[in-house]
């Protein structure tokens, strides 16, 4: 018998994966990645003469709910039509049976590879924001990522910030998705509108057969007598983490924001130690950070939904605000405090009146007048 070496058997399962797209446009050249949905190759739009990235289940004899998971996948996508969103261009099914869809090809490199500890903070708040910009543009269309990330981000060479990978988001509005499932609990929309959360086969086994399984580093599903968990630990919240897939709502995505805010101001995840309610503080990890901020950070990572922030926008104000030197909401200052914010502020201003008093000053003392 003669045995196979990994590299070997590596390259024959690549071969058997390698989608068929013969009479399509598309000329696929490399993967770029896998996942348990599927994977990303690298190919090329021949008709247009640009490469895109191909989304296409992984095996032919992949399980029905994992194909129409992609294509929701796709639906959902093509209605976030947002430049902070990677956009869809095509969705079909290829000659050997497999869907797919076509996306942009995002050349960048993922949140978690592109800070860098010299990054300066003011620059790390900004990919931030952009960041709460598109997720909140999709939480006004009704969709819940359910898995923000910092290896979900890609970050272009020009500044660009793409929120990527929409595979467990859940969709709260009839009219954005399709199917059917089991309500969860309402959300309230301005004007005293409610929708009901759904998303086909949540809460249920069979729900998450093949396409529930995420692939990349540090993914997780797990049945629990609740539901079930589709997330990243560290990144999700306790709710989601619990199973407890009725009270899953926009506010898990805030709460995921405010672990990726965590990593961007200590370059780690949270990590909620066993009998606490949040992780460490992140100014026992960078003693240099703002009390304000550090706060911000706090605040969207409260245990309970309530008590996080009441919406991505005001999240991202208070970021904004603090940029500005303005006061957050999280943090009420001090009457020193306050002092010093003004003074850091209009420190230029401040600098230059006091110069033009100590020169009116020093022009009495000599001149006598």
């Amino acid at each position: 018998m003669t045995w196979l070496s990994d590299a070997a058997v590596r390259h024959l399962r690549s071969v058997a994966d390698w989608p068929d797209t013969t009479g399509t446009r598309y000329e696929v050249i490399e993967p770029l990645g896998r996942g348990g949905m599927g994977t990303v190759y690298r190919a090329r739009d021949v008709e247009l003469g640009r490469d895109v990235a191909l989304k296409v289940v992984s095996t032919p004899e992949a399980a029905d709910d994992v194909a129409e998971r992609l294509r929701r996948e796709a639906r959902i996508l093509a209605r976030l039509e947002h430049p902070g969103i990677v956009p869809v261009h095509d969705a079909g099914v290829l000659p050997d049976g497999r869907a797919f869809y076509a996306m942009k090809l995002v050349r960048g490199q993922r949140l978690d590879a592109s800070v860098k500890p010299d990054m300066p903070l003011p620059e790390r708040l900004r990919i931030f924001g952009r960041i709460c910009e598109a997720v909140a543009f999709a939480h006004a269309h009704g969709v819940i990522h359910r898995d923000l990330k910092p290896s979900n981000i890609m970050v272009g060479a020009f500044g660009e910030v793409l929120v990527m990978d929409w595979g467990v988001a859940r969709v709260e509005r009839r009219e954005v998705g399709e199917g059917e499932g089991g309500p969860a609990a309402p959300w309230p929309y301005p004007g005293g509108r409610a929708a009901t959360p759904f998303l086909p086969g949540e809460g249920t086994a069979g729900g998450t057969a093949g396409g529930g399984v995420r692939g990349e580093e540090g993914s997780a599903t797990v049945l629990t007598a609740h539901g079930v968990v589709l997330g990243t630990p560290g990144y999700m919240p306790p709710e989601q983490a619990r199973g407890e897939t009725g009270r899953v709502d926009r506010r898990a995505d805030i709460y995921s924001l405010g672990a990726i805010l965590y990593f961007l101001l200590t370059g780690r995840a949270p990590a909620v130690r066993q009998g606490a309610d949040q992780p460490e503080r992140p100014r026992r990890l960078n003693p240099e950070l703002a009390r304000p901020l550090e706060a911000i950070c706090l605040k969207a990572l409260a245990p309970e939904p309530e008590g996080r922030y009441a919406s991505v926008e005001a999240l991202g104000e208070d970021v904004s605000r603090f940029l500005a030197g303005l006061p957050v909401e999280a943090y009420p200052e001090g009457p020193l405090e306050r002092t010093r914010r003004i003074i850091s502020r209009y420190h230029t201003p401040i600098a230059l009146v006091l110069a033009y008093l100590l020169m009116r000053v020093l022009l009495l003392v000599f001149t006598g007048r």
